[in-house]
């Protein structure tokens, strides 16, 4: 199972649990690391699926198609919405006005309740009245609004400006014990926004780390450019962490004070409690957040991305987005979400028809 990809790790998981015959499947994000191929079959297979199923997801063009039923956590408190995500998007927004707009009325008549209280219950003729409005102000129940969660804001710092060719690859086999793909020759240039897309185990992850030297190749080069200032987003992290975000933070940038730490942080749309957590006890999508911090308070001018929406909610997801698209550096995007990719890149490759696998 480790050698695996992490959608290959999926697909292991998801068929070990449909054999077992379950009376309710509870899915976690059950989209992660699938590629495109298996995320279409997974939705065929729960619109055919007889019995219940309870699914958390961020992948809204999924949701959209499977479920009938939005349960909405927020403020503590669990809220039911019959029909799919668009729809509940609709209604929630449409009760938040309502309660903005109640929540403005009566805190306009508490203001007005207690400035009477305050000039009227010294007065004799005026004191009773005076009481009476302070009955009505200790028996109100007071509207609360939900605080605002912080929302992530993502930019990514550009640096100096690299040489006009990247990399260039001359006759690269990837692989480990055997060859993952044919002799490969391709260049890529300053500029140039790419998405690799493919079947999950086809080798996008080992190409990727073949390019950086991370892993060797089989066979072949890889001749890196001039002036790179490469930055590496790796698909998980193995190993638990203890360190505590802020002193993750502070390993990678020890001249920042606490404050710009902190700051730092925040901007991801971590909060406080978050930031003084370890970083082990995080969810998925937290934990992205402080490896993305990371990427974006370096200087960079070519990102080298690895399923980087794993795990990620949909501000944080639309926050990275438009990070990507205002980016004046090159990017190299491994990703199974086109409405996510489409936007962003400006050219696909497409791995399968490199590989020496028979799928």
């Amino acid at each position: 199972m480790t050698d695996l990809s992490g959608g290959q790790r999926t697909k292991v998981l998801l068929a070990k649990l449909l054999l077992e015959k379950p009376d309710i499947l509870l899915l976690d994000e059950p989209t992660n690391y699938l590629d495109e191929e298996h995320i279409a079959w997974l939705k065929r297979y729960l619109l055919d699926y007889e019995n219940a199923f309870i699914l958390i997801s961020h992948d809204i063009p999924f949701l959209n198609e499977v479920v009938n039923i939005i349960y909405h956590m927020e403020n503590q408190e669990l809220n039911r919405y019959v029909g799919d995500y668009d729809h509940f998007q609709e209604v929630y927004a449409v009760k938040k006005a309502q309660l903005e707009a109640a929540y403005r009325r009566q805190q306009q008549e508490i203001s007005e309740l207690k400035d009477f209280v305050a000039r009227n219950k010294a007065r004799v003729s005026t004191r009773n009245m005076a009481m009476s409005r302070q009955k009505k102000l200790d028996k109100m129940d007071v509207i609360e609004l939900a605080a605002e969660r912080p929302k992530p804001e993502f930019h990514f710092k550009y640096g100096r400006i690299p040489g006009k060719m990247l990399f260039e690859t001359k006759d690269l086999v990837t692989g480990y014990d055997e060859p993952l793909s044919k002799p490969l020759n391709f260049s890529m240039e300053r500029g140039q926004k790419i998405a690799l897309v493919g079947t999950n185990g086809i080798g996008k992850t080992t190409l990727l780390k073949s390019i950086l030297g991370l892993i060797p190749s089989l066979s072949g080069s890889v001749e890196l450019g001039d002036n790179l200032e490469l930055g590496y987003f790796e698909q998980e992290v193995k190993g638990e962490n203890r360190n505590s975000c802020i002193e993750e933070l502070w390993q990678e940038f020890p001249s920042y004070t606490q404050y710009q730490v902190r700051s730092a942080l925040a901007k991801c749309g971590l909060t406080t409690k978050h930031i003084e957590s370890q970083v082990r006890v995080l969810s998925g999508g937290e934990q992205a957040k402080v490896r993305l911090c990371k990427l974006l308070n370096r200087d960079t001018n070519f990102l080298l991305l690895d399923e980087p929406t794993n795990h990620l909610d949909v501000d944080a997801k639309d926050s990275l987005k438009q990070a990507l698209q205002e980016y004046k550096g090159s990017i190299l995007l491994i990703c199974h979400e086109p409405e996510f990719y489409q936007d962003v890149v400006d050219e696909v490759w497409d791995m399968s028809q490199w590989t020496t696998k028979v799928f």
